[in-house]
């Protein structure tokens, strides 16, 4: 029986890419295996332009949580009575594929929750999964080379775009990197859609939003 780590989870709108707008419980597992998390990490990190905090179990709703029924419970009381809906839990990181096992997606199922997983690609996705994202990243190597959509934050120097092209996505995502350069990446972003039009542009919403 596995425990898991979460960061924080919450109830919200999804932000980003193509269901955004939605309303979702976020469960955001501590860790990731590109990156510690710890700033004097980050000029080293495989990934370094990461925005999110999953170091620890202490943020709002986050805690260790013994199997997968507590933490599937967890997200449907954070989910409520609403009606009209399936309920939707967005599993995301970090990088939660170093946790999310067959238990936890079966117990989110049996919580009639749809799934989705923002992942960095690196870790092959399990079975069950329902809408699977994928956010890959310069000088990693991606295993997780089809899914639902394909988000890749811009620019990243040595990303090969003819060899994503090749992958089986339904959709596939710019989001400009949101750094002291934003303005530049954000036309960049938009300069890249209009160059290859087989990609969409898609914005951090939440953001512009306050919202988590």
């Amino acid at each position: 029986m596995s425990s898991y780590a979460v960061k924080e989870a919450f109830l919200t709108l999804q932000g980003e890419g193509r269901q955004a707008g939605r309303r979702a419980v976020f469960v955001r597992f501590a860790g990731c295996n590109l990156w510690s998390g710890r700033e004097v990490d980050r000029a080293t990190a495989v990934c370094r332009f990461c925005d999110t905090d999953f170091v620890g179990i202490d943020g709002d709703g986050g805690g260790r949580f013994a199997d997968a029924a507590a933490l599937a419970g967890h997200a449907r009381r954070l989910w409520g009575e609403a009606a009209g809906a399936v309920p939707y839990v967005v599993l995301t990181g970090g990088e939660p594929l170093l946790q999310v096992d067959a238990a936890l997606i079966d117990a989110f199922h049996a919580a009639d929750f749809e799934i989705a997983v923002e992942t960095n690609g690196t870790l092959p996705v399990p079975d069950g999964i329902d809408w699977i994202c994928v956010s890959p990243k310069a000088g990693s190597a991606t295993v997780q080379t089809r899914g639902d959509e394909l988000k890749l934050v811009w620019p990243q120097p040595g990303t090969d775009l003819d060899a994503i092209e090749r992958w089986d996505f339904a959709h596939f995502l710019i989001q400009p990197m949101d750094d002291p350069a934003y303005e530049a990446n954000r036309d960049a972003a938009v300069a890249l859609v209009m160059r290859r039009p087989k990609w969409r542009l898609t914005l951090q919403s939440h953001k512009l939003l306050g919202l988590r």
